[in-house]
Formats: C-alpha cells, structure tokens, sequence
C-alpha cells in the first residue's frame, strides 16, 4: 500500500477528474483580484459590443472591439496556462506523474483548433 500525498496549497483537488465543478486552485489574494479585475474589464467589453448592435454601429467598428475583447480572452488565458504550468503541472512532474501533463496536451490542442 503505497502513502497517499498531500497536495500542496497550489495544487488541485479533485474527487471526480471527469467534472470540472469538483476541482479547485488555491490562489493567492492578489491572484484572485487580478483575474477578476481582467474579466471584468473583459465583461465590459462584451458589454459595449452588444450595445453597438443594438445601436447600429458600423461593421467595421463591431469587428474591432470584437477582435479587442478576443485578445483579452487570449491574455486571460496565458496568465491562467503561465500559472497552471508553474504550479499543477511542475507538482505534477516533480510527483513522478505524467496526468497533468496530459491533460495539458489536450487542452492545448483544443486552444489551437
């Protein structure tokens, strides 16, 4: 029988690795209020793009707040993959295990279709 590893304050817990509402991330204050500081910046954009149809804006100027919040998102989502690589995945690896990793390949794989 083997002994059962604690996860670290930065790793994820999970009962159910098929269901993503059971899985958590610790982060730190300031890491909280950073993301939702940019998703709600992100928020408001999305915001502003539905007021522009329903005011008839011109196409052009949709497209580019459109493409706007887009990189936003892609922002977003470096700093949320930059933190998963530092922490849940290292962990991982440095456990001897490769489950992390693989699920990154995977996610990866969906950000790049």
């Amino acid at each position: 029988m083997s002994a059962k590893k604690e996860p670290s304050d930065n790793t994820i817990k999970s009962m159910d690795k098929e269901n993503c509402c059971c899985r958590t991330k610790v982060r730190t204050e300031k890491e909280h209020k950073d993301l939702m500081n940019r998703l709600s910046r992100i928020e408001g954009q999305i915001r502003g793009i539905r007021r522009m149809v329903e005011e008839d804006a011109y196409c052009i100027d949709i497209i580019n707040q459109v493409a706007a919040a887009n990189a936003a998102l892609n922002s977003f989502t470096k700093v949320i993959l930059a933190d998963h690589i530092h922490t849940c995945v290292t962990e991982d690896v440095q456990a001897g295990s490769s489950e992390k990793v693989d699920e990154l390949v995977k996610t990866l794989q969906k950000l790049m279709k």
